[in-house]
C-alpha cells in the first residue's frame, strides 16, 4: 500500500517554509532532519491548501515550521524537551508522526512574521492559544490564524498556537515506506 503523504513546496503551495528541525533553530538545539522536506497526509494537505487561499484573502501567507516527523525524531523531541507536557509520547506517537498536524505562523508581504505573543516551539504558559500573558495585538493575530486554520478543517491544540491538526484517528506513518520522499533520516 503506498504512503499517504504528499510534498508540501513554495512553488505547488504558496507557503514559506522554515522546517525547524532540519535547522539548529529548535528545542533539540540541533538539526533533527539532515533533508528539509514538508510532507503532509493527503487529506491534511487538501485542507492547507484552502488555509492557503483563506489566508492569502487577508493578505497574508503561511509560513511551516514542521509538518510530518519520523517516530525517530518524535524519539528524539522528547528526551531533548526542556519540558515533556508539550512534546508527544513516541510509545503513543503524535499527530506529526500520523502526518495529520503542521506548525505554522502567518507572513505578511513582506515574509515578516505576525507578532503572536512568543516563537514557535515556546513551551511556556504564554504558548497557549489564548494565554491573558501576550499583547492583545499578538492575541488577534493568533484569532486569526485560528480562524484561517479552522475554517479549513483543522483543529487547535489549546498548549500551542502554533500547532494544527486533522481531528479524526490516523494511523502511525513508518517513514522506512516513503523511499525517495524519506524525508529525513535522524541525525545521530
Amino acid at each position: 500500500m503506498p504512503h499517504p503523504l504528499v510534498p508540501v513546496h513554495p512553488e505547488t503551495h504558496g507557503v514559506v517554509l522554515d522546517l525547524a528541525y532540519a535547522t539548529a533553530n529548535n528545542i533539540a538545539g540541533r538539526p533533527i532532519y539532515d533533508r528539509a522536506h514538508c510532507l503532509l497526509h493527503r487529506d491534511a494537505e487538501v485542507c492547507l491548501r484552502r488555509a492557503v487561499l483563506a489566508a492569502a484573502a487577508a493578505g497574508y501567507r503561511l509560513k511551516i515550521f514542521d509538518a510530518f516527523r519520523p517516530h525517530e525524531a518524535q524519539v528524539l523531541l522528547w528526551h531533548t524537551a526542556p519540558d515533556q507536557a508539550y512534546v508527544a509520547d513516541p510509545a503513543i506517537g503524535s499527530n506529526h508522526t500520523r502526518g495529520t498536524a503542521v506548525d505554522l505562523t502567518l507572513v505578511d508581504a513582506q515574509g515578516e512574521e505576525l507578532d503572536m505573543g512568543t516563537g514557535f516551539d515556546d513551551m511556556t504558559t504564554a504558548s497557549h492559544h489564548f494565554s491573558p500573558e501576550v499583547s492583545v495585538q499578538a492575541q488577534a493575530n493568533r484569532q486569526l490564524l485560528l480562524r484561517i486554520m479552522e475554517d479549513a478543517g483543522f483543529v487547535h491544540l489549546a498548549h500551542e498556537w502554533w500547532h494544527y491538526a486533522l481531528p479524526g484517528h490516523y494511523g502511525l506513518i513508518d517513514s522506512a515506506l516513503l523511499g525517495d520522499l524519506g524525508p529525513m533520516s535522524i541525525q545521530g
